[in-house]
């Protein structure tokens, strides 16, 4: 299972919520599409490495904190992909997600009512019930013709493949998925810089290692101070070139940190974002010839083998960078 389908159960007009909510998804996976008003797919298959948990013990972080951070309770569905999670997300309810895994597929499927499978509307489900097809079981076992003479050629093979279980849907990200955050709060008002740039090595270390996961760069990075007295400096600064090494983040992550100027400032935390997300493969690298820089880049391959064969604490986040 590596997509889930939450909805959040907010109240009565409060739609303009749901973007905030959404952070809490992005900062697991940038793969996230938003169903307006209240619904979010995320593809987690790049967390789930990361974080060496599957869908469903995520799912259960990302339920508490939308509790303790927007008192928001949510009901998740999780499924090899879109349409199955979907689908999961009908019979789930609050503490509760309800998975549906590779095995299972074919059982659960087969005595949900066809109306339940996402595309079919008011009138195809008529006509398939008239036909005694009331069930995707039913629908399943029928002949291919026999669909497509019911209700088109193409309509009648999408619906033979999806009673059957083949799921060719995927996670559209939108606007509200380009980014990527991690938070660094200390246990107490933190006065030290030497402590704020360990906060920010450690936070670049993490946010780097989540990108290479997901097989993402960053063309931006957002810092955000948070102060004893509930103030905030936020600073936002385009990188020279989409990146999703490390070492590069912290340097723009310290550079930020100085421009600020902070004397003598008590922090209580300090967070990082990765904005403008785009896909590794299309990310140019410039060359520099510095044998430190490249020595780095093969430090962070074997320690993100690591992380994929052991899980995120195999390598601390942070540890690589200077």
């Amino acid at each position: 299972m590596t997509i889930l389908c939450v909805r959040f159960q907010l109240p009565p007009a409060h739609e303009a919520a749901l973007p905030g909510l959404l952070g809490l998804l992005e900062d697991f996976t940038p793969v996230v599409e938003a169903l307006p008003p209240d619904r979010a797919l995320a593809d987690l298959r790049g967390a789930e490495r990361y974080f060496g948990r599957d869908a469903v013990e995520l799912a259960s972080v990302i339920r508490v904190r939308a509790l303790a951070h927007h008192g928001v309770d949510c009901v998740i569905g999780a499924g090899p992909g879109p349409m199955l999670a979907r689908m999961a997300l009908r019979d789930a309810r609050p503490g509760v997600t309800r998975a549906v895994t590779e095995e299972e597929v074919a059982d659960f499927l087969a005595e949900q009512p066809v109306a339940a499978l996402p595309g079919v509307g008011t009138a195809t489900a008529r006509t398939l019930c008239e036909y005694g097809l009331d069930t995707l079981g039913r629908v399943a076992a029928a002949p291919l013709s026999t669909l497509q003479r019911l209700v088109g050629a193409k309509a009648g093979r999408e619906l033979h493949e999806k009673a059957s279980g083949v799921d060719r849907g995927r996670v559209v990200p939108n606007g509200v998925s380009r980014s990527l955050a991690t938070e660094r709060p200390f246990t107490r008002d933190e006065l030290d810089p030497d402590r704020h740039r360990r906060a920010l090595l450690s936070a670049a270390g993490e946010l780097g290692a989540r990108l290479r996961a997901l097989d993402k760069v960053c063309g931006a990075l957002t810092l955000t101070v948070r102060y004893a007295d509930r103030s905030s400096t936020t600073r936002t600064r385009t990188l020279k070139e989409p990146t999703a090494h490390s070492a590069a983040l912290t340097r723009t992550a310290y550079e930020m940190y100085e421009a600020l100027g902070l004397q003598r400032a008590r922090v209580r935390a300090m967070s990082l974002r990765a904005e403008t997300l785009g896909p590794a493969e299309q990310a140019s690298h410039q060359l520099t010839f510095d044998p430190t820089d490249d020595k780095l880049r093969r430090i962070e391959e074997v320690a993100d083998r690591a992380r994929a064969k052991f899980g995120p604490h195999a390598v601390m986040p942070g540890t690589l960078a200077a």
